[in-house]
């Protein structure tokens, strides 16, 4: 089974997203609330992907990013956010994010 680490601060989206991805896409997701508990449970497990919120308080998905490329420069990266200005996306990308989704989203 595939590996998922959720990193997202709003406790209703993050269960929800978690909920979808292990219901329907049958995936062993791990929900973390902030970027520290995010980065603590990247290095003491292998995932597959990574979903990031942006916005997040004690460590933003960004500087989480950031830190996990020094660790890991293959795991692909999903950045969450509701930051929609091209800036932001061309951080995401500069920074090796894979992927970048705004926020509100279809499933």
């Amino acid at each position: 089974m595939k590996k998922i680490l959720l990193v997202e601060d709003d406790p209703n989206l993050g269960l929800l997203l978690q909920d979808y991805l292990q219901l329907k896409g049958k995936f062993d997701v791990v929900l973390c609330k902030d970027g520290e508990e995010g980065l603590r449970a990247f290095t003491k497990q292998t995932y597959d992907l990574l979903i990031l919120d942006v916005m997040m308080p004690k460590k933003d998905g960004f500087t989480l990013g950031k830190e996990i490329r020094k660790i890991n420069p293959r795991v692909p990266i999903i950045f969450a956010t509701a930051k929609a200005m091209i800036e932001d996306k061309t951080q995401a990308f500069n920074l090796g994010g894979d992927d970048y989704i705004t926020k509100p989203f279809r499933m």
